[in-house]
Parts: C-alpha cells; sequence; structure tokens
C-alpha cells in the first residue's frame, strides 16, 4: 500500500514537467487573432501585415 502511495505521489509531482516537456516541440502558429493592434491578417503570406491604404 505504501508503495502505491509513493509512486502514486511521484507521478502527480512528474505530471506537469512531462506535459510541459511534450508541448515545447509544438510549432505555434499564428492567426488572425496574433495580430498587434492596427495590423490584418494576409492569408497568402500567412502573416500579420500592416493594412495597405490608398
Amino acid at each position: 500500500m505504501k508503495l502505491k502511495l509513493a509512486l502514486a505521489a511521484v507521478a502527480f509531482a512528474l505530471a506537469p514537467a512531462v506535459a510541459s516537456a511534450m508541448c515545447s516541440g509544438m510549432k505555434h502558429e499564428t492567426t488572425a487573432s496574433g495580430c498587434t493592434a492596427g495590423q490584418v491578417w494576409d492569408a497568402d503570406s500567412a502573416t500579420c501585415v500592416e493594412p495597405v491604404t490608398g
């Protein structure tokens, strides 16, 4: 019983580190909601750009 409790405690203690490590290799993509104020999303280049007025 003590062994199971100790293993469960170790698993819960290491869970956040394992979850964080799994996400670190993922590529995070910018979307329209990630553009700064005054910029717009350009779908062709998949980046935030200054709007062209003219």
